[in-house]
């Protein structure tokens, strides 16, 4: 029974570019169902819902081509929470969306994904904290889809559709990056109902 479960676990879950690719749509689907009347509204702190949005697709899909189509010589971390770790405050700004933002989501997740398709997972690119593997930096957009999207669903009041092994990788990646940044028994306690967490914690 327990070789079953953990059979089955295993061909449920996806490589972090199917996660990428999975996370993209997801987000891209959550774009087009977003109310005309809410861009301007409230999203997250001082951001607004169109803020909350290009912010998401300026770090984690237009960004992309250009680190992929880079190159780096040393690695400055080894790990999605090494990344992390260093970059926990790391400002993402970009052009503005305009009003075809739904388009502008579709071309941008188009460019991506192509240019991924042309790199291989060891491959190490100048990402903005310095060089990763690309196996190391992609999961830390799929993590900035996730997060985000989730931040701007519920700003928006709409649902956010997610696979299991996207929400599962970017959980696990919350939970890396609590432990390589100090805090990981503090989650753990958390997570288990063996403690709580303090006002406004956050691992990113």
């Amino acid at each position: 029974m327990r070789m079953t479960m953990v059979r089955a676990w295993k061909s449920a879950g996806m490589d972090f570019r199917r996660t990428y690719r999975a996370a993209a749509v997801s987000f891209a689907d959550l774009v087009t169902r977003l109310p005309d009347d809410r861009w301007d509204s409230p999203g997250l702190g001082d951001r607004t819902l169109r803020d909350l949005v290009e912010h998401t697709v300026n770090s984690a899909l237009r960004r992309v081509p250009d680190v992929l189509g880079s190159t780096a010589d040393n690695l400055a971390a080894d790990s999605p929470e090494g990344y992390w770790a260093f970059a926990r405050a790391t400002p993402e700004s970009g052009p503005a969306l305009g009003d075809d933002a739904a388009d502008v989501v579709a071309d941008l997740i188009g460019r991506a994904t192509a240019k991924l398709a042309n790199v291989s997972d060891a491959d190490v690119v100048a990402t903005p904290i310095g060089g990763m593997r690309v196996r190391d930096w992609l999961p830390t957009r799929t993590f900035e889809l996730v997060v985000h999207g989730l931040d701007v669903a519920g700003a928006a009041g709409v649902e956010y559709h997610l696979a299991p092994a996207v929400l599962s990788e970017a959980a696990a990646l919350a939970a890396r990056t609590a432990v390589a940044i100090g805090d990981g028994e503090s989650v753990l306690r958390a997570l288990t109902g063996r403690g709580a967490l303090p006002p406004g914690f956050s691992v990113v």
